[in-house]
């Protein structure tokens, strides 16, 4: 199992690599812990990755000594006694590296100053997304790991129905979710639980708050957990008796929006085909002014990753990509509806690791 380990790094790195020197950078700093996780398999939260073509080093402080060196794989381990960077760009003094990179998007303008002051002399490149670039594509194992975690949110979901009953409040049945989660094997929740009763499913990302569910009122649950690193995502939309005519019509809706979009998910789509496609079947409804937020996104080390399934978005669609298709309808004062299923891109037509039905469901 080690071996296959430090064959995924290995080539991982290797792809980096090959990046790096279409950019024509000798050296690249990456400072995005989930990055670092990607590349040398560290599950630590404070670290920077030296990345170097056959001399890559990974900095840490002394609480990382033990499991730095336990789990960091092809990559030399430095403790550092002071500063991280100051440690890496000690050592870049070593080389002739004209060109270092650096992940602008993960980097402070204090952090940026302190680079410029410490590789004074240097040119440095700022750049967006090369690592993520890498993790839109999932190998087969991440993809496993992935679909436990969904698994594990879905029979947190199943459990937590019965518990579903006049009088319990949000922040309640979000604590049971969590804590089902967590007894599944979750390391932790891929995010604040969302639950949110009655009017308040209008709003996309409520808070668990003191509201009491009442009878006849939609529910809207949103959560995710992580497994060995890798996160899940999903929504259900659940009546507890019967639900108003308005937002039985939105539930209709949303489901054929979301059919619509995943019949599209296939390897060359663009991310706005799948966009479009939802918003065509909400249209169809007269209900595409109230899905306000995007149709989804990239899932796996993070909640979310490229690519992003959105209007004027022509990346196109790889195969073995994981993302969500969650398409929603909010309507103010009434209350809102939204389902979402986790997904992976295949050749013959995705494959959903959401597992919990997808009809309309009353309690």
């Amino acid at each position: 199992m080690k071996e296959q380990n430090i064959s995924t790094i290995r080539q991982r790195q290797s792809r980096l690599l090959q990046l790096m020197e279409k950019e024509k950078l000798g050296t690249m700093l990456v400072s995005n812990i989930h990055n670092i996780r990607y590349l040398t398999g560290f599950t630590g939260s404070a670290g920077l990755l030296m990345m170097k073509k056959n001399a890559s080093v990974f900095f840490t402080d002394s609480r990382y000594d033990l499991q730095a060196h336990q789990e960091i794989m092809e990559a030399e381990v430095v403790i550092a006694k002071g500063e991280l960077l100051a440690a890496a760009a000690k050592r870049l003094t070593r080389s002739k590296t004209p060109l270092v990179g650096f992940e602008g998007q993960s980097v402070t303008y204090r952090g940026y100053q302190r680079i410029r002051e410490l590789l004074a002399g240097r040119k440095l490149k700022a750049l967006a997304g090369l690592v993520e670039m890498l993790r839109i594509v999932k190998e087969e194992s991440e993809i496993e790991t992935m679909r436990r975690a969904a698994h594990v949110a879905s029979l947190a979901f199943e459990e937590t129905l019965p518990f579903l009953k006049p009088g319990v409040s949000e922040k309640e049945i979000a604590a049971e979710i969590d804590y089902r989660m967590r007894r599944h094997g979750a390391e932790k929740t891929s995010f604040d639980t969302i639950i949110a009763f009655g009017e308040r499913t209008a709003l996309p990302h409520a808070r668990p708050g003191e509201r009491k569910l009442r009878a006849n009122e939609c529910i809207l649950l949103d959560l995710g957990a992580i497994l060995d690193g890798y996160a899940s995502d999903m929504t259900r939309t659940v009546f507890l008796g019967t639900p108003q005519k308005k937002l039985a019509r939105a539930y209709e809706a949303v489901l054929a929006a979301l059919e619509e979009a995943e019949k599209v998910v296939k390897p060359g789509t663009a991310c706005q085909e799948v966009d479009a496609a939802a918003r065509k079947a909400l249209k169809r409804y007269r209900l595409d002014q109230y899905f306000t937020h995007s149709t989804g996104h990239g899932v796996g080390l993070e909640i979310h990753e490229m690519p992003r399934i959105m209007s004027k978005q022509p990346q196109m669609l790889s195969e073995r990509s994981a993302i969500t298709i969650e398409p929603g309808v909010y309507l103010p004062g009434i209350g809102g509806v939204r389902i979402e299923d986790l997904l992976v891109v295949r050749k013959d037509g995705p494959e959903i690791l959401t597992l919990p039905r997808k009809e309309l469901l009353v309690l």
